[in-house]
């Protein structure tokens, strides 16, 4: 018999391929604190992708998506394990990115079911590191990503600093 999911459960599964597979898989010197934690000063959250990550300009998928390259977007696809670890049939319709923070781009299925990216968005933040609940923050990519999640609270760190020196 065929699992059958509803559309809560799709998104629900959706947001863990954002968490556990968009940024990290492609983008891997996010594990790193260099630029994408800040590092090189104060953190500008509007330069900022939403989990305060900095996306790449060499990120395949992105750059797959600006080249409109639907092998490019499968190699992501495989990559990222997305039919085996959530079900999803490749659709290059849907196997897109634009980056989180391009509200004139459609969202592919990775920034559209984002959990950091909605929260932020619903505070109105421009990112993460701008919220006092970070540090008690448990969504699924600061728990997948400890490491991650800690830079980001340095960045935080920073930023505050920098806010209340002013």
């Amino acid at each position: 018999m065929k699992n059958k999911s509803n559309r809560r459960e799709f998104l629900k599964d959706s947001s863990k391929l954002c968490m556990a597979c968009g940024v990290f898989a492609l983008c891997p010197q996010i594990t790193t604190f260099g630029r994408s934690f800040g590092e090189e000063g104060v953190p500008d959250p509007k330069k900022l992708e939403y989990c305060g990550y900095s996306c790449p300009p060499d990120c395949p998928l992105y750059i797959a998506t600006i080249e409109n390259d639907d092998e490019k977007k499968k190699a992501a696809y495989e990559l990222w394990n997305i039919k085996e670890r959530y079900g999803l049939e490749f659709d290059p319709e849907k196997v897109f990115c634009y980056r989180c923070k391009s509200p004139d781009k459609p969202e592919g299925v990775v920034a559209a079911n984002c959990p950091v990216r909605a929260c932020v968005q619903e505070k109105g933040f421009d990112c993460c590191i701008e919220c006092t609940e970070l540090q008690a923050c448990e969504k699924d990519l600061w728990t997948r990503f400890p490491e991650f999640h800690k830079g980001v609270l340095q960045m935080q760190v920073k930023y505050n600093e920098a806010k209340a020196g002013a």
